[in-house]
Parts: structure tokens; C-alpha cells; sequence
């Protein structure tokens, strides 16, 4: 039976991705101009023997939401957008791109449209009954977050991350600086040249633009490069196979961000964050204990963010706190969640045969 994995950008592909390598499958892309990165990112990364293409890239479909009536199996999707499948021949299930905190597009008017639902966590369950959602609990399947597999599991390797980025002196704290985009109210505009030029100063500092944002990183290092800035090293978000979020997370050791889903994916390291405050309010109501906003340091604009970085590295203030947050975030954390996966999907394909 076919298992397809829909998104509308390449990025969402990666919550998907230990599944697909585990199973294989069909990818569908929105447009075009997506197929044409599909084939870029992920060439080599074809997991089936028997299906030949040009750059070795797994299976894929160019549709839209409207028209996907004709395929038979098993739908991951990771838009939170009504798919126009026949409901007796190709099951949906909702994986979502992120469980950060800005409300679901279309404010979750079609989150009750999918047969299921594979829940990284709970703080997922309370963001739909945020926006109205009370989803039946036979269609709520907890599975955990299957990207963090890897790293509870210790297949990614911090010295091999560190080759990959070029990373020369060691001496120096890793700092990742993964901003969200404009939907979000993203602070890379605001920030990635003064962090560019003040953190390098004193640590390696990596920059990881949200997938939107990556076209200005060829300008920003231009800029750095005459400059003569050094310790700075940049990371493409649309690159799922060389530069894995995950990756970058290993490679780390303090990340700042905003209002972006790693904030929260951030935790199965156990390292510190610190947020750049951007005010954006469009956020899903969350009670203190799934809200990160109350466990970190906040970064304004004015505070001397070298002594910030440098004061959360030795003081470790909030480790306990972000310990006793993973398992309220994310179910399970014990590498075994792309397992739990690929069994319930065994179980609804025998439920469809």
C-alpha cells in the first residue's frame, strides 16, 4: 500500500523524513517550482532499490490541495489544509511542521478534516482545543517526535557537525541563531548583522535562517566576508539531508531564537536558550508550564548579548526547568518514536486491506 508525505515547502519534509526512511514512499509537492528543490535537496536520498531517477531523488508528485482523489494508501501531511482525498481509499494523518506556538494556518479551520493524528506531544493536543478543536482520543496517536531519534539514540555526531560547518577554532562555545520568518515576526533582519559582527567576537557563531529567509544569506555573507568577520558560519534550512536541524542542534551549544517551533525542539539538548523578544502576539494561548517564554533569558536589543551568552553557558540557570518541560512538550524522548510510527501505520494498513 502507498504511503505519500504531502507538504507545501521542502523544510516541512523533515518531520517526515526518519519515517520515509524507514518505509520509503511518494513525496507531493505543491508547485513546480518545489519539485525543483525536491530534486536539488534531496538527491541520493532514494530509499527504494527498484525505483530509478535523476539525482537518485525518492518519488514525487506535483498537486495541490484539490487534487488528490485519485491516489490510494496513506496521506502524512504536514499542511494544516484540508487534502481533497477519497475518504475510502487514502487515510490522512496530520504530522504538522513544528510545535512552537503560532496559530495553526487557516487558525486550524480545517484541523478536524484528517483521520488522525500523530501527536509529538501534548502541548499539540492543547493547541487544537485552542483553536476549537476537541479531536476524538482514538484519533489522537502519540508517537513522540521522530526527529529526535537521532539524537537520543547518538548517531549525530558534535566533531563530524563541526567538519561540516567548517568550524575552526574549537576553543570557542558554538552559538545557533535560528530566527523564524516574516510569519512570525522573525528577527533575522533585525539581528543577524549585529550578531554576526558582535557574537563572533567571542564564540563560533552559526546562523540559521527560517527556510523563507535563506536568500539573504549569500548577501549577509558577502557583508561578513568584507567585513573580515570570522567564527561565522552559515546553515541552509532547505538542506534536509547535509544540514538537518538536528544536526546544527548537536553542533551547538546555546541557541537564541524567537518565536520559531525550535525553541521547543531545542530541549531534547538540554542546552541553554535565549529568546530575542519580537512582540509577535498571534500565539496560541499555553499554560506557564508549556510555555517556554517562561523559562529563558529575553534579549531586548540593548543588553550586551556576549555577557548573556556567556552568563546562561556557566550558570546552567534554567537546566531543571527544561528537563521537567521536555516530557510536558514531547512524549516519550527514547528514540523510538519513528518506530511507534511505522507500527501504527502497519496497523491502518491492515485496517484498509
Amino acid at each position: 500500500m502507498n504511503v505519500y508525505y504531502y507538504g507545501k515547502q521542502i523544510y516541512q519534509f523533515s518531520y517526515s523524513k526518519p519515517i520515509y526512511e524507514a518505509i520509503g514512499g511518494t513525496f507531493i509537492v505543491y508547485k513546480w517550482r518545489n519539485w525543483l528543490e525536491y530534486k536539488y535537496y534531496l538527491r541520493g536520498m532514494n530509499g527504494d532499490p527498484k525505483y530509478k531517477s535523476f539525482l537518485n531523488t525518492p518519488r514525487v508528485l506535483t498537486r495541490d490541495y484539490n487534487h488528490l482523489n485519485d491516489l490510494k494508501g496513506i496521506m502524512l501531511t504536514h499542511s494544516a489544509r484540508r487534502l481533497n482525498v477519497d475518504p475510502q481509499n487514502c487515510r490522512t494523518i496530520y504530522l504538522g511542521h513544528g510545535s512552537g506556538d503560532k496559530v495553526f494556518g487557516g487558525k486550524g479551520a480545517y484541523m478536524d478534516s484528517f483521520d488522525y493524528f500523530f501527536l509529538p506531544g501534548p502541548k499539540m493536543k492543547e493547541k487544537l482545543l485552542d483553536v476549537g478543536k476537541n479531536i476524538p482520543e482514538e484519533k489522537l496517536i502519540k508517537i513522540g517526535n521522530p526527529r529526535f531519534d537521532a539524537v537520543v539514540n547518538g548517531t549525530i555526531k558534535k566533531e563530524k557537525e563541526l567538519d561540516r560547518l567548517g568550524v575552526k577554532d574549537r576553543s570557542k562555545p558554538v552559538v545557533l541563531y535560528a530566527p523564524t520568518w516574516r510569519f512570525g515576526n522573525g528577527t533575522f533582519k533585525k539581528y543577524a548583522y549585529k550578531f554576526a559582527e558582535e557574537i563572533t567576537k567571542e564564540f563560533n557563531l552559526i546562523i540559521r535562517p527560517h527556510y523563507h529567509d535563506t536568500k539573504r544569506l549569500r548577501r549577509l555573507g558577502l557583508w561578513a566576508k568584507l567585513k573580515g568577520i570570522k567564527n561565522l558560519y552559515f546553515s541552509d534550512s532547505s538542506d534536509l539531508i547535509k544540514a538537518d536541524t538536528m544536526l546544527d542542534f548537536v553542533a551547538s551549544d546555546l541557541m537564541i531564537s524567537d518565536t520559531s517551533s525550535v525553541l521547543y525542539e531545542y530541549l531534547i539538548t538540554g542546552k541553554p536558550i535565549i529568546v530575542a523578544d519580537n512582540k509577535y502576539s498571534h500565539l496560541h494561548n499555553m499554560p506557564d508550564e508549556l510555555n517556554i517564554l517562561k523559562h529563558v533569558d529575553l534579549y531586548h536589543g540593548t543588553e550586551d548579548i556576549n555577557k548573556m551568552i556567556a552568563n546562561a553557558l556557566a550558570l546552567q540557570k534554567y537546566q531543571k526547568d527544561y528537563a521537567e518541560m521536555l516530557p510536558r512538550i514531547f512524549y516519550f524522548n527514547d528514540g523510538k518514536s519513528t518506530q511507534r510510527a511505522v507500527e501504527y501505520i502497519d496497523k491502518i494498513k491492515k485496517e484498509m486491506a
